[in-house]
């Protein structure tokens, strides 16, 4: 596949779509059962993110969160530490979550991260699916949604460059302070991350940032209203368009059978871990098996399989970015590097095939 010349979030045309990984650097298990030292995973993800860099992977994000089945609470420390050991990959967070952190420190943290990778950096934003940042940094649950729309009002102002003015309830005002250190060349690639509500899709709109939909269930296709609304906001609020994205979990393997084997038992823990603590029925093989399917949202399969699939995805919502999370409970280290491998060498060209590119 012939790369093009783009900005880093500038839409990329209808015969192309750039393919990235997620991570939340989820906990295994050893082979006596016993969980793996988060200290572990973490050094494992740096092989990861190297690999996905050695075989030509857009970009590479890991996820903040704050539990004991994730090892990733601090996104920037690990991207500088991987910022040093690959050289053409983006390096980014899925997501930070902003509600709960300083913006000030957030964006010094990335511009820091943008400087050793020499202008690699990305920051995705958004609320996060999970609470424990909240009681843990000393934040009310009430004030869920001021302190996003207050945290990202600042982070805006600050990532302009420019001396800060700003004031809101949730922290003191600033007048006409500046923040440092600067990017060099560009402003911080900044993308916000949504669920699936119109008034997330709008929100992103207004500020001009790029989107990146969490497709974790049902069709992807039901998520072409709100990518409309994406492309009709932007226009409305006179931003010139920016690229949308998706974030779905998947694995790839040598056959279908083979990779639905091998994702199946550790989707199943992950599944239902996450749906006892949300109240959600227990799942099985015929759920999974219908997320597999061309109009699911589990991307599982062999590359030709997983290609087509994200091929379908381009023509269904023209979207200009898809990111596999391709960590998925206690799946095993050499499963997922496997995965990131044919993601790289094999899904990549397929998927150019099928669009023309």
């Amino acid at each position: 596949m012939t790369e093009l010349p783009v900005g880093p979030t500038e839409p990329v045309g209808e015969d192309r779509i750039l393919l990235g990984l997620n991570t939340f650097g989820d906990v295994g298990v050893e082979p006596d059962g016993t969980p793996q030292a988060h200290a572990e995973v973490l050094r494992q993800l740096l092989e990861q993110a190297e690999l996905a860099d050695a075989v030509g992977l857009h970009a590479f994000g890991v996820g903040e969160h704050h539990r004991k089945d994730y090892a990733v609470s601090a996104p920037e420390v690990f991207l500088a530490a991987a910022a040093a050991r690959t050289t053409r990959i983006r390096l980014g967070s899925a997501v930070t979550v902003l509600s709960s952190d300083d913006p000030i420190r957030v964006f010094q943290r990335f511009s820091t991260v943008d400087a050793i990778s020499s202008g690699r950096a990305e920051v995705m934003l958004g609320r996060g699916s999970f609470v424990e940042s909240f009681p843990l940094f000393g934040f009310d649950l009430a004030d869920y949604e001021v302190l996003f729309e207050e945290k990202l009002e600042l982070f805006s102002r600050v990532r302009l460059q420019q001396p800060v003015h700003w004031e809101g309830r949730t922290r003191p005002a600033l007048a006409g302070l500046s923040v440092y250190p600067p990017l060099e060349h560009h402003l911080l690639p900044t993308w916000i991350g949504v669920g699936g509500t119109p008034e997330s899709v709008l929100r992103c709109a207004h500020y001009g940032y790029p989107i990146i939909f969490a497709i974790i269930g049902g069709q992807p296709r039901s998520f072409r209203p709100l990518a409309d609304l994406y492309r009709e906001a932007m226009a409305k609020y006179g931003h010139p368009m920016q690229q949308m994205a998706t974030h779905s979990p998947g694995h790839v393997a040598p056959t279908d059978e083979e990779a639905r084997e091998e994702f199946y038992p550790h989707w199943l823990t992950l599944r239902n871990r996450l749906g006892a603590e949300r109240g959600w029925g227990p799942a099985g093989r015929p759920e999974f098996d219908a997320m597999c399917a061309p109009e699911g949202a589990l991307y599982v399969g062999s590359p030709e399989t997983v290609a087509r699939k994200i091929a379908l995805l381009k023509q269904n919502l023209g979207v200009d970015r898809f990111d596999l999370k391709y960590s998925s409970g206690p799946l095993p280290h050499s499963a997922m590097m496997r995965s990131i491998e044919l993601m790289g060498t094999a899904v990549a060209p397929k998927v150019a095939e099928l669009l023309g590119s």
